[in-house]
């Protein structure tokens, strides 16, 4: 009888350190723990994703729409040098005061509460996505198993495509793509306007991709975009090679549009591109595809994956090489562990296919893209 009052006391005693901390740790821990017990509930996780997160969505994005920097970067920074101000004044403290074991308790209590909070925040506000509708079964779209013939008559489409609109982008001295980065993001709300009158499930208002200023860290951690639910705000690169960035803007205002898996994004972003008909979204959105899909004709025929290589024009050439090369000059232990984290993220939302989802939108081109790559 005297262990368990002690044991009671002692209980009470670490809760009347911080309770108001341990009341917000339980409490997120539970909305996680409860998100991991109903996320395979279909119609639940559709009611609040089409419900409440995409209409929290388009109410935050319009509403940052007017900040014209970044709001995710914003809090980004403010965020971390928080976290790093607090751990700087509680390893002070503990160095110089008493009372460490307490200290260090409220320490650890009050950066697991911030973490999980965060956290189960996320959780509804962008995982709810991957366990609703996605695009392909929200537009009705068919995405058949395809063949090497297929595959090889889309990839032949798309190098043809490319070299058709290298032709139409400004180019620098050196012949590489010179399209003006602002103007891209400029124009970025007009995107979408043709493709969501062909599938209504992309509608949505029409907003401004914003330019990241810390992009060159971005690059570090191999990022070229990234859609940041609790500002609703699409962010992208600025410093990666401009040929790039309309398609990776398209790429983010996919997963603004409600789009999570990283393959129908790479998917709705060339057919946004395209059906927009602005030479810097198309010329880009047509590198993106030609490179997923010269990738797997690689691995299926690498003789006609020769032939179609051999047929690219030396300014897309150009293009693809100063791509390799400016990423290769952030092939570092940051970037692995940074991949690693970011995979490790993919694979707890039950996507098994980690970083390689972004690769795997060669079936749905080949689909929608075949009948045209035969005419």
């Amino acid at each position: 009888m005297e262990t368990t009052v002690t044991k009671k006391r002692g209980l009470a005693a670490i809760w009347a350190l911080c309770p108001k901390r341990h009341v917000l740790l339980l409490v997120s821990a539970g909305l996680i723990a409860l998100h991991l017990l109903t996320r395979g509930d279909r119609a639940l996780m559709v009611f609040l994703s089409e419900r409440l997160v995409r209409p929290l969505h388009r109410a935050l994005g319009t509403l940052n729409a007017h900040v014209p920097f970044s709001m995710a970067e914003l809090l980004l920074a403010l965020f971390t040098l928080a976290v790093l101000g607090y751990i700087g004044v509680q390893i002070v403290g503990l160095l110089r005061k008493g009372e460490r074991l307490k200290r260090l308790w409220r320490t650890l209590v009050t950066l697991a509460a911030a973490g999980l909070s965060v956290y189960a925040l996320f959780c509804l506000l962008w995982g709810v996505y991957y366990y609703a509708d996605d695009f392909a079964e929200k537009s009705g779209f068919e995405n058949d198993a395809i063949s090497v013939e297929e595959l090889t008559s889309v990839t032949r489409f798309f190098a043809e495509k490319a070299n058709e609109y290298a032709d139409k982008v400004p180019r620098d001295e050196n012949g590489l793509c010179a399209s003006d980065r602002e103007e891209i993001l400029r124009r970025s709300p007009e995107v979408f306007a043709e493709t969501e009158k062909k599938y209504p499930c992309l509608e949505g208002p029409p907003l401004a991709a914003k330019g990241i200023l810390c992009s060159r860290m971005m690059s570090y951690l191999d990022f070229s975009g990234f859609f940041f639910p609790f500002t609703a705000e699409a962010n992208v690169n600025t410093d990666m090679p401009v040929c790039d960035l309309a398609a990776t803007v398209a790429h983010e205002l996919s997963h603004q549009r409600g789009v999570a898996k990283e393959q129908e994004a790479n998917f709705t972003a060339v057919l946004a591109c395209l059906d927009c008909g602005d030479p810097d979204y198309c010329y880009s959105a047509c590198l993106m595809a030609f490179t997923h899909l010269s990738n797997a004709l690689y691995q299926a025929d690498r003789a006609a994956w020769e032939e179609i290589r051999g047929s690219l024009s030396e300014d897309v050439l150009r293009d693809l090489r100063e791509r390799q090369r400016y990423w290769s000059g952030f092939d570092t232990p940051v970037q692995t562990v940074s991949n690693t984290v970011y995979e490790g993220f993919l694979h707890s939302y039950d996507q098994t296919l980690g970083l390689k989802s972004y690769g795997a939108c060669v079936d749905l081109l080949v689909n929608y893209y075949y009948r045209e790559s035969v005419k």
